[in-house]
């Protein structure tokens, strides 16, 4: 089979999981009652294209496969073709969307069992995929929007998955609708990018598009970046991203580490040639980046649901890649999404199987009689010395955890620190920016450090604070969810060997940098330097990093085993105010429902459109419905139910069609 044959069944197999998991359930009801089959399809429809992409993988030559498969759109100058490529970066990231994609859908099967959609639920998670799979693979920007716009659609499924909580559907809501802002400045980027080049294929793009005018390219890319920060949840449009915890736990592994919410950065990767000719650009794309990963580090200290700790840890790692993008250094911002895939994925797999444990409790309390409508099974404070009843768990979210604090020769430190690297380089050759990028990247290094590590401790260590404890207490997950547990774990620690730094070997053991970068053929642009960081130097900032991980670490450790909640009572007293801030998001939610919401609603739809959609819209629809009323009833007066009248009538008409052949009227 060709690669084009092969990447076509990495394409339709997930659609084709989808269908028969969402399509034949619908007419033969029996069939959703039968996990196994379900489950097993619908992983199979994922594993196996991770298979074949590692396959491809190993025999791609090194030059671009551009597989064409048929006209989606031909108009005037428009030419659109169903066109995928296959190239380094797109193979890196099909393999992390397929590999880790189907370690969640394994997890899925025991997390999910008993769910009354369990059907439906997979065939969500294939569509979620496919569309995935059409963003990373596409050959030009509608083709890549069609998958954006496709992830979008399934967030917004899988995150009310359980829409009959209407929080829930309100969360799902709020997804969707946040994600229209950044996906409309997208599609005005593609209007001006076809305005100007003629063409949407990504060829032509990058080979013509760094040549346009200054102020032009500058507007693309700033339109391309709003779109991005949408899907990537970048500050003014992250405030979806915490509330999509409402999903199962595995939806929010799947959103959160390794598919959409990386979606923004793989697109100014896969433009990186263009992004690297609009500098001022660049700049807001790094203080942005920035600004999040401090303000969601600072919101995560202050949290006490286990998944929102992780949801906001994720928006402040997005800010870490962000960082990265913004100094030209894009092969390491794809280097942190593929090590945040890892433990990130881990983490949130962990907190499900936690979850899946505290729930068991909340069922033993409500046997019992027990009130349990103050116990929340995903609160941090009712646990407690979980570790010791769900030990596969423990450990593999610890890796996880040290993995994302950036102790030493763990996949995070790895990536992080290169990030860290690039943007004190990037000062180091004379851009002020990027120097203040890099000291707000080490601030959020120590906070990161600190609210995970508080997150494990207070979960898994310390003496139970549940009720009744010595009668109730959390079970291990079953194997087809500890099984994936260890597998992420694993390559939370073993991950970040593909990116060693450049002080080893003068970079020549960076075998990502050397596979991505541009100037060793790869897809990725990267920003030229000039004046190159002391070896010294180099050396010591790894140091840095590594004393920040490892001190921060031990502190929390060391406070949290000691004074458990008590320490976080103290430390809100402490400090008062910028605590309670940071407790309420900083109101970034109030904000939009004051100054969006409410503007909208009551200002201009109710006073300014409510009469215009009463009289007019509704009067049209009204009036086409009464004029159909009226016609109806005059043709119904034809209809008399006489045979006579019909044949009165076919008789007149026989006579008027031969009047009208004979006199050839």
């Amino acid at each position: 089979m060709t690669s084009a044959d092969l990447l076509r069944l990495v394409l339709l197999l997930p659609l084709a999981g989808a269908v028969l998991n969402g399509v034949a359930p619908l007419f033969l009801k029996h069939l959703r009652t039968r996990e196994t089959l379900v489950g097993t399809v619908g992983t199979a429809v994922v594993a196996i294209p991770f298979v074949l992409t590692v396959y491809l993988f190993v025999t791609f030559g090194g030059d671009p496969i551009v597989a064409d498969y048929f006209t989606w759109m031909a108009a005037g100058d428009l030419d659109l073709s169903f066109a995928y490529r296959i190239d380094q970066l797109s193979l890196l990231m099909t393999g992390v969307v397929t590999g880790v994609g189907g370690v969640i859908h394994l997890y899925s099967i025991g997390y999910m069992h008993g769910d009354a959609g369990y059907w439906r639920f997979f065939a969500y998670l294939n569509l979620f995929i496919f569309a995935m799979l059409n963003l990373v693979l596409a050959n030009n920007l509608p083709v890549l929007f069609l998958g954006w716009e496709g992830v979008g659609l399934c967030s917004y499924l899988l995150i009310g998955f359980w829409y009959t909580d209407l929080s829930n559907s309100a969360a799902a809501n709020k997804a969707f609708i946040v994600n229209r802002v950044g996906d409309f400045a997208f599609l005005v980027a593609m209007f001006l990018v076809f305005q100007q080049l003629g063409s949407l294929s990504f060829d032509v793009l990058l080979t013509e598009g760094p040549n346009l005018p200054e102020a032009t390219l500058n507007w693309i890319v700033f339109l391309l970046f709003v779109g991005a920060t949408g899907k990537s949840a970048q500050i003014p449009l992250f405030v979806w991203l915490p509330d999509a915890m409402a999903g199962p736990t595995p939806v929010s592994a799947l959103i959160h580490a390794a598919t959409m919410v990386t979606s923004g950065l793989y697109l100014l990767a896969r433009l990186s040639a263009l992004v690297l000719g609009a500098p001022v650009v660049m700049m807001i794309i790094a203080i942005v980046g920035a600004a999040t990963a401090l303000m969601a580090a600072t919101i995560a200290i202050a949290q006490d649901d286990i998944k929102r700790v992780l949801a906001y840890s994720t928006v402040s790692q997005l800010g870490y890649m962000f960082m990265a993008a913004g100094v030209g250094a894009f092969f390491v911002s794809i280097f942190h999404v593929i090590t945040h895939a890892f433990f990130k994925a881990c983490l949130f797999l962990g907190s499900g199987s936690v979850i899946h444990g505290m729930e068991e409790v909340e069922h033993g309390l409500e046997e019992q009689g027990r009130d349990t409508s103050d116990f929340d099974p995903q609160d941090m404070r009712t646990m407690g010395g979980v570790g010791e009843y769900m030990p596969a768990t423990r450990t593999t979210y610890l890796l996880a955890t040290l993995a994302i604090s950036g102790i030493p020769l763990t996949a995070g430190f790895f990536s992080k620190d290169e990030i860290l690297f690039k943007a004190f380089e990037y000062g180091y050759d004379g851009s002020t920016y990027a120097m203040a990028v890099w000291i707000v990247g080490v601030v959020t290094a120590v906070l990161t450090a600190f609210y995970m590590m508080r997150s494990y401790m207070l979960t898994f260590e310390g003496e139970p604070r549940w009720p009744l404890p010595d009668q109730l207490s959390p079970h291990e997950s079953p194997s087809t969810m500890t099984g994936p547990l260890w597998t992420l774990g694993i390559l939370s620690l073993v991950g970040g060997f593909i990116g060693l730094p450049a002080v080893i070997q003068g970079g020549d053991l960076n075998w990502i940098h050397h596979y991505l970068g541009a100037k060793y053929g790869g897809p990725v642009a990267e920003a030229s330097v000039h004046g190159h960081v002391p070896l010294a130097l180099e050396w010591g900032l790894i140091l840095l990093s590594s004393v920040i991980a490892l001190g921060t670490v031990y502190y929390a450790w060391r406070v949290y085993g000691t004074q458990g909640l008590e320490y976080d009572a103290a430390l809100q007293r402490q400090l008062r105010g910028v605590y309670q801030t940071w407790s309420d998001k900083y109101y970034w939610d109030e904000f939009y429902d004051e100054v969006v919401v409410d503007s909208l609603i009551n200002g201009i739809a109710r006073k300014g459109l409510a009469a215009f959609d009463t009289t007019v819209v509704d009067g049209a629809v009204n009036g086409v419905a009464g004029a159909a009323q009226n016609a109806s009833g005059l043709l119904r007066r034809v209809q008399t139910g006489l045979v006579q009248n019909y044949a009165l009538a076919l008789t007149l008409g026989a006579a008027l069609l031969v009047g009208l052949l004979m006199y050839g009227v």
